[in-house]
């Protein structure tokens, strides 16, 4: 294949897509609106499912750096009640399916293993037309342009690409996390550290949840989950961190403090992460030379799935392009056509599918029942 591929995006799934094409020789350039890779924080840990996140990191030949980056114990997992009770608790012995990786180290791994210069950075896409005949321009904030035959766009919820294929924009999805971070939690934080454990820890309750992990060395990083409407966020001023945690830990008066604790003992500022969704199912008709990738093409609320399934959409693409070399609307087509029933599956944990965040299941006792795959 000799149409070079341009690809608006530098997250985890355009970077999978332009490291399969490289492997069978195929051009790309990825275009990135961060100045640098090392801009901001990458977030946080990333479970990376055999199912499908592996699968991509195998067809990008890059299986033996992946298990490098895994953190061993991570898989643990714990439940907990607003009273800090263990209600469940299952040590990490090595056989899970889904071992837990820094995203900004595993971001490092995949731009690492690309040619130098394949990713252009500073590049902020600002607008995308359509020139006919499947040539698309992209106009960047820098004021430079880019003119492609086949144009990806893997450039997340807000997509800029998305436009050229459909009309969906995102919305709110009626759930936010607020996070923070505990740094050297065994020994400044010993009863929160004990109480998230090894692993993940779990503390649900209909409508709120706190979820916390143990990141690299004894960060703890938590992510409060409330399912609220974006007015009362905005109620909340963010700007000053001690007013925003006495509000947020207000919603979990009389937990146990153990838990409270990752709240209102935050070593970060609560930062506010509101999450949207597009339409459940979407989907667009075949247009020449474009198409859409990960947060772009599919996006939903936080579930597990969202890194796993963008680089999974990077390696099929790329290897249905490397497949039809001479018909690039062949290979998107099949894409798409196995990218979009792919996208929509419930998320199913050990059996069960998860319940959200604001139903009436998410208590200790039903995700029990979940975590031993008798739930339906």
């Amino acid at each position: 294949m000799h149409t070079p591929v341009t690809i608006i995006g530098a997250g985890l799934g355009g970077l999978t897509l332009a490291r399969v094409l490289h492997l069978h020789g195929v051009p790309a350039t990825v275009y990135e609106a961060e100045p640098s890779p090392t801009a901001r924080s990458q977030g946080g840990m990333l479970d990376i499912h055999d199912r499908n996140g592996q699968l991509a990191l195998a067809a990008a030949g890059l299986m033996d750096e992946f298990r490098g980056l895994i953190l061993e114990g991570r898989q643990a997992i714990r439940l907990l009640d607003r009273n800090g009770t263990v209600l469940f608790d299952k040590a990490d012995d090595g056989t899970g399916g889904s071992p837990e990786v820094q995203r900004g180290e595993l971001r490092q791994v995949l731009l690492d293993a690309l040619p130098a210069g394949t990713v252009r950075w500073g590049h902020k896409a600002s607008g995308v037309r359509a020139l006919g005949e499947g040539r698309h321009e992209v106009t960047f904030a820098n004021g430079t342009t880019a003119v492609t035959s086949l144009l990806v766009g893997a450039d997340g919820a807000w997509s800029r690409v998305r436009p050229l294929l459909s009309t969906a924009t995102p919305e709110y999805a009626g759930t936010s996390f607020v996070e923070t971070y505990l740094f050297d939690a065994d020994t400044r934080h010993p009863a929160t550290a004990k109480a998230v454990g090894g692993g993940s820890m779990i503390a649900p309750a209909p409508g709120k949840e706190i979820f916390a992990h143990r990141e690299s060395g004894d960060t703890l990083h938590t992510y409060v989950v409330l399912s609220s409407p974006q007015d009362w966020f905005a109620a909340i001023d963010f700007t000053d961190a001690a007013a925003a945690t006495a509000r947020i830990s207000k919603e979990f008066d009389g937990w146990a403090p153990e838990l409270t604790a990752l709240i209102t003992d935050g070593d970060t500022a609560p930062v506010l992460r509101p999450h949207h969704t597009l339409p459940a199912g979407h989907r667009w008709d075949r247009v020449p030379g474009v198409t859409l990738l990960g947060d772009a093409a599919h996006l939903a609320a936080p579930n597990g799935e969202g890194a796993n399934l963008a680089m999974q959409d990077g390696a099929e693409l790329g290897k249905a392009l490397a497949a039809h070399p001479d018909d690039i609307e062949t290979a998107l087509t099949e894409y798409e056509q196995a990218m979009f029933p792919r996208s929509t599956a419930a998320v199913i944990f050990d059996g069960a599918e998860v319940p959200g965040i604001d139903s009436d299941d998410n208590t200790g006792h039903r995700l029990i029942d979940m975590l031993n795959g008798q739930g339906s």
